[in-house]
């Protein structure tokens, strides 16, 4: 198994894939790493296991680069390459917490999609009160989708989340503004009618404000939608780790519970911790596509190249064409 890595993209790269790539490569030494950028940088970081190979160049896509002019302009960015070698078979799956719009544009132009999957979809897995997060898709690569793409959605998030989350039957939820059958626009009452026949585990629609109770395992919205609620949720997150900071650090006496509550606070902000969830698989194009996020650490890269080696390990690929009956997701 092999796994290029972006060791360009993000904000502190190279120290933090690098880093993370080679705490991986330790625990996994049966898994090859290819880590595409500056070599002088990339081996400045740490020593290199041996089954982690670089590969030079010192062209990157920039997070200001507009993503479709960027893959076909730089070929030779870290980010298109490790593309390509998806494409060309050198890699079974890359990583990049780069340029997002670009990494989706070299998925449907360079890798290509899936046979049968009409729209890919970026599916992150948002942080829940209970600790085992919810998988959301579409997080932003389809901003308006149709119903049959939306059947497609839960089929794919269906395979993921129980080849590589572990979830024996993953309980699949519509976002809607009401729980009621007969609630949303036309686009979403088709869908559900649609998920209501399908081969899934559907449990009918979620509102936004039951996301992050653990209600469902896996909820399909329009990639407009989806990345409102995936920056909602970041940001309520970063609010409210900083209003608990602000809070115990008023006075000796806050502190001094805030000293008395550390073990649970820590407990409590790992729950929501990106770096625990890892990167956002872009599902439905054909070979293993992973977004980190833009500001992840060493964990978080070390936790997306285990999701990208489960990925490869569980065919992933091949049970996303057969969780259900294709000719019924492609609407033949």
């Amino acid at each position: 198994m092999k796994i290029v890595v972006d060791a360009m993209g993000g904000d502190y790269a190279p120290e933090a894939p690098v880093s993370g790539a080679i705490e991986f490569a330790r625990q996994r030494p049966d898994v090859e790493l290819l880590l595409i950028g500056d070599e002088s940088r990339i081996r400045q970081v740490g020593h290199l296991p041996s089954n982690i190979e670089v590969i030079h160049t010192e062209s990157v896509v920039e997070a200001g680069d507009e993503p479709v002019r960027a893959v076909r302009r730089k070929p030779n960015s870290s980010l298109v390459m490790a593309a390509q070698m998806v494409k060309d078979g050198k890699a079974d799956a890359m990583i990049s917490a780069g340029n997002t719009g670009a990494l989706v544009a070299s998925g449907l132009l360079v890798v290509g999609r899936l046979q049968g999957i009409d729209r890919p979809a970026l599916a992150p897995v948002l942080p829940t009160f209970d600790g085992k997060g919810v998988m959301l898709l579409d997080a932003g690569a389809t901003m308006d989708a149709d119903s049959k793409h939306l059947l497609q959605f839960a089929a794919m998030g269906n395979a993921y989340s129980k080849y590589v989350l572990g979830i024996d039957k993953p309980r699949i939820g519509l976002l809607n503004v009401g729980s009621e059958e007969g609630k949303g626009n036309a686009v979403v009452k088709e869908t559900y009618s649609l998920l209501k026949t399908a081969d899934l585990n559907f449990t009918g629609n979620v509102e936004a404000r039951e996301l992050m109770n653990g209600v469902v395992d896996v909820v399909v919205c329009d990639g407009f939608v989806g990345n409102v609620v995936l920056k909602l949720v970041e940001g309520v997150g970063a609010g409210v780790f900083g209003a608990l900071k602000e809070a115990f650090l008023q006075n000796w006496w806050t502190k001094l519970m805030a000293a008395g509550l550390a073990p649970s606070l820590k407990s409590f902000r790992r729950r929501f911790d990106y770096a625990e969830y890892g990167g956002a698989p872009f599902l439905g194009v054909a070979g293993g596509c992973f977004k980190a996020h833009g500001s992840s650490n060493a964990r978080a890269w070390y936790v997306t190249c285990t999701q990208a080696a489960r990925f490869v390990e569980n065919d992933v690929l091949h049970h996303i064409d057969s969780t259900l009956d294709m000719d019924q997701v492609r609407g033949q």
